[in-house]
């Protein structure tokens, strides 16, 4: 059976872990490299695939999950239940003639029945294959045909109906089943005759070199790639995960600690922290959408004590916030309350590395006393209860991760890839940098190459990229580390900043060499600004394209006397450019004169995923917006 995590590493179970600090090595006085040994110790036999059983074994009247009915209200999941239904769904499975190894893909919304379905695949001995709800019938019929999956699993029938005419292009597909059809019902009752030693006998079959999942990438820059991703690249990242994340994992209070997923299970990220909330015996909850109409109800219904978030979604949260204040007349407050929890943070985080004395008590004061005007509405909005976030997918920057962290919700920020199983560092507790993405996880490893490219190795990196042409798996880090594309640094105590994509380093008519990402991080936090995409490879100077915020710009009007008006109506306005003028000119006290933004176009539509202009994860695919606004980008440098 394999074990719980022990919290035996940290002494008291509801006191701090033993930090490790990285072991670095420098090159011609540089920080080259950065390493952290693991916290957990390798996964030697088993799968997956054991966790809800042994679950349900160790304590089996224990809350797994929470599931939301029809009416909006959360029914828990014992442990015993949930292994019971991963059950029933395994037996379905093999009831149905799928044989270990075969793929199924999953094409569903954050919903309860994905973590079953996962579970369950994992337990009949198959590999899952998950597909955005949102992609295009071109990227889903990709996706299915590179990965030779022989069922899919949609949530919905127009889901299917969509894929319908593709079917005949995808000779391995055998099954489809509708989740809102009652199709998970009739696998049960498929499988209702087999004897439990079925599945008992094809989870034996596993072990930590299985493969478990292909993740897509989202194909920023070309046709997605199947990452190929074991049993154990799982375990090697939770089991480090849940160690060093304590507070996360293992509450020091005697509150339960609990996760409400709105991110997609879709991404490698989500997937992660569903499968280490199981792990480690945290309450799980799903949320499908993440409107605030939908996922606000949500977070006050079921009040997680985390939260997966992305920098967009805690950026309009604040803005949010600050719209409010402003509409009420309490914005001068409410920004003195920012200043208050920014200075409090970073008081917080000098006192923990040893460079300050920490907190003063006016401070203290301070923050007491805006707690229950501005900070303890922000927790309320999320549910009440949130004392920590987990945010990935791009850099959260300084600024608004002190502003959170002083109002009572640490966040723990990370760097990742599909390729490494998601993190690959990450905020060590008890002692944060902020404005980085922190240390390598325990059991990593992170170099930086003589270009400034990040390079990684470690246990959770993916054993290959998909390829049946070429006769399964094409190795992706032959020599042990991984090439991610990304830029960065690490300073002296090995916490890595991120500065840019390699593959979108502009170089200017002038060969100035310009990372777009900080830029375009810094404008994106703007409350009147949506996305911003800067260009200029090849050009003579640096420009950018923005895109305007609804509600963002909705606020503005009517706080200057000004009735609403769609955004499309705005992109002359010249008032409103004289606000984004000085915005960029904010910006550019980031970056160099021959960096800065020279001009800028506003667009009269927001980038969309819809479009293509953006991935499921929301990253820009800049070749899409580029051809989408190829008119814009020209009379950038035209007029």
């Amino acid at each position: 059976m394999s074990p719980v995590p022990s919290p035996s590493a940290y002494g008291d179970p509801y006191g701090g872990p033993v930090l490790v600090e990285p072991e670095t090595r420098r090159l011609d006085g540089v920080v080259r490299e950065a390493s952290v040994p693991p916290l957990a110790a390798p996964w030697t036999h088993g799968s997956l695939a054991d966790l809800p059983f042994d679950n349900a074994s160790a304590d089996p009247d224990a809350v797994a999950l929470s599931r939301k009915d029809a009416d909006g209200h959360w029914s828990d999941v014992t442990a015993a239940e949930f292994a019971g239904q991963v059950l029933a769904v395994a037996k379905g499975l093999i009831a149905e003639g799928l044989t270990p190894g075969d793929r199924v893909a999953v094409m569903a919304r954050t919903i309860y029945e994905w973590t079953v379905l996962d579970f369950a695949a994992w337990s009949a001995g198959l590999v899952t294959v998950p597909i955005y709800p949102t992609s295009s019938v071109f990227q889903a019929r990709w996706i299915l045909q590179d990965s030779g999956a022989v069922a899919l699993i949609t949530e919905t029938a127009g889901q299917a109906a969509a894929l319908g005419p593709e079917r005949e292009r995808l000779p391995d597909l055998k099954h489809l089943w509708i989740v809102e059809k009652g199709h998970l019902d009739r696998l049960v009752e498929a499988g209702a005759h087999l004897p439990d030693q079925e599945v008992e006998v094809r989870r034996g079959m596993s072990g930590p070199d299985t493969l478990a999942t292909l993740i897509y990438t989202s194909g920023t820059t070309g046709r997605p790639k199947g990452c190929v991703l074991t049993h154990g690249n799982f375990f090697a990242e939770v089991d480090n995960a849940i160690e060093l994340l304590y507070p996360v994992f293992r509450a020091k209070t005697s509150e339960e600690a609990s996760v409400l997923l709105f991110l997609p299970m879709s991404h490698v990220f989500g997937r992660m922290v569903a499968i280490a909330c199981v792990r480690a015996r945290v309450r799980l909850g799903h949320a499908p959408s993440i409107k605030a109409t939908d996922l606000l109800p949500d977070l006050a219904s079921f009040r997680p004590t985390c939260l997966l978030a992305i920098p967009y979604m805690l950026e309009k949260v604040f803005n949010a916030a600050r719209a409010k204040a402003e509409a009420g007349g309490r914005v001068a407050s409410f920004d003195r309350a920012v200043s208050v929890a920014q200075r409090y943070a970073e008081a917080v985080e000098a006192q923990q590395t040893g460079t300050g004395s920490g907190p003063s008590h006016a401070l203290k004061a301070a923050r007491l006393f805006y707690d229950p005007l501005v900070y303890r509405r922000i927790r309320t909005a999320m549910g009440g209860r949130v004392r920590y976030a987990i945010c990935g997918g791009s850099p959260l920057g300084r600024r608004l991760a002190a502003f959170y962290a002083g109002a009572g919700i640490e966040i723990f920020e990370g760097y990742g890839l599909t390729e490494t199983t998601a993190a690959a560092t990450v905020t060590p507790p008890l002692k944060p940098r902020l404005g980085t993405v922190g240390w390598p996880l325990p059991g990593t490893r992170v170099r930086i190459a003589a270009d400034g490219e990040i390079l990684v190795a470690g246990d959770h990196v993916l054993r290959g990229y998909w390829d049946p042409q070429a006769g399964g798996v094409v190795p992706a880090a032959p020599d042990g580390w991984l090439a991610t594309g990304d830029l960065g640094e690490l300073d002296d105590e090995g916490y890595l900043t991120i500065t840019g994509r390699k593959k979108e380093l502009l170089i200017t008519a002038g060969g100035k060499s310009v990372a777009p990402a900080p830029l375009e991080n810094w404008l994106r936090s703007h409350p009147l600004i949506s996305q911003c995409l800067v260009l200029g490879d090849g050009r003579p100077y640096v420009a950018a394209l923005i895109t305007l915020d609804p509600d963002g710009v909705t606020h503005w009007r009517q706080m200057n006397g000004k009735h609403p008006v769609p955004p499309k109506l705005l992109v002359d306005d010249e008032e409103l450019r004289s606000v984004l003028q000085r915005a960029v000119d904010e910006a550019n006290k980031l970056v160099s004169r021959p960096e800065s933004i020279r001009r800028f176009a506003i667009l009269p539509e927001d980038f969309t995923e819809e479009a293509g202009h953006l991935t499921p994860s929301m990253k820009l695919r800049r070749q899409a917006v580029m051809r989408a606004f190829a008119a814009e980008v020209e009379g950038l440098y035209t007029r």
